[in-house]
């Protein structure tokens, strides 16, 4: 795999996951991953364009920013890409009246559209609400129109919280896509128009802009088909077989969101070289240098070596 430098050379936007990447949701609101407050303060503080990206639907894009800021992190709204605001503006455009499986914590998202006799169905994670009755009517809405329309605010499997893993909304918009015969759209994490919106909000080409997420297949493989290059945060819902997926290999793999900023904010590694030919930054220390014109430090695989430099 390529140099590190090589990897992030012109990279001038950075678009960032929030769940299992800045925290971990769960009771009372969830908790900051270790470091990352300081890390996204570091990161807002240099020349790089950040964004967040997030296809979190459980919470308003407003009270997810209220909670975020009450752990400390430097997020405005305005900075924000979410599934819902983006589905209400589809809906809008298409002339779309939908019967709603979603959380009651993004039923005020919808406030503005008219959900009287429904002609499509948006399904979100809906946690609790995600019962018999509730999936059997979504269900009998689409199969009753001649041109179903089925949106979903992504296509995640699962997601971490405090108390442990937990399933997403693509397993049950999976199980209406085969109960009814269709194919649903995507608002939201992989969908190329999800991140090309994201890309336009920050004002930068996708191949000057880089993802960092915990997910392989929603942050990493859906960046990486839009242009982008990603790398992949150990926290959240980070499996250590990600790194062996078959289908997609991140750019890089980093032990958190701290470790990845120290890579984008011009440092210097002291690595051990990992089994994969790549640098594995779980062995590193960094040091005050800028990365993106020093040398790759050792080549052989299996080295270890340290970047000794003055403070900048």
């Amino acid at each position: 795999m390529a140099a590190w430098s090589e990897r992030l050379a012109g990279v001038r936007g950075v678009l960032l996951d929030i769940s299992g990447v800045l925290h971990d949701s769960g009771e009372g609101g969830g908790v900051p991953i270790p470091g990352s407050v300081e890390a996204l303060a570091r990161l807002k503080r240099s020349q790089l364009k950040v964004r967040f990206c997030t296809n979190e639907s459980q919470k308003s894009r407003g009270d997810l920013v209220g909670l975020l800021r009450h752990m400390g992190f430097d997020i405005s709204e305005g900075e924000v890409t979410a599934p819902a605001p983006a589905t209400c503006l589809i809906l809008k455009e298409r002339g779309l009246r939908p019967h709603l499986l979603i959380h009651d914590g993004i039923r005020s998202e919808f406030a503005q559209i008219d959900t009287s006799n429904p002609n499509c169905v948006v399904i979100a994670d809906a946690g609790e609400s995600f019962s018999y009755q509730n999936m059997n009517k979504a269900f009998q809405v689409l199969m009753e129109l001649d041109n179903p329309v089925l949106i979903s605010l992504g296509k995640g499997r699962y997601y971490k919280e405090t108390s442990g893993l937990m399933l997403d909304v693509g397993a049950y918009t999976k199980a209406l896509e085969y109960a009814c015969g269709i194919k649903a759209e995507v608002v939201g994490k992989p969908a190329p128009g999800y991140f090309q919106s994201a890309l336009q909000e920050m004002g930068v080409e996708s191949h000057e802009a880089i993802m960092i997420g915990d997910d392989i297949v929603g942050d990493v493989g859906g960046a990486q088909r839009c242009g982008m290059r990603a790398l992949q945060v150990r926290t959240g819902k980070f499996r250590p077989s990600d790194e062996h997926h078959p289908e997609v290999k991140a750019d890089g793999y980093v032990d958190n969101l701290a470790e990845a900023v120290d890579l984008l904010l011009n440092r210097t590694w002291s690595c051990k070289r990992s089994t994969y030919g790549d640098w594995d930054t779980s062995h590193c220390v960094s040091t005050k240098r800028s990365l993106l014109t020093s040398e790759e430090p050792g080549e052989q695989a299996g080295a270890s070596c340290t970047v000794h430099t003055a403070q900048s």
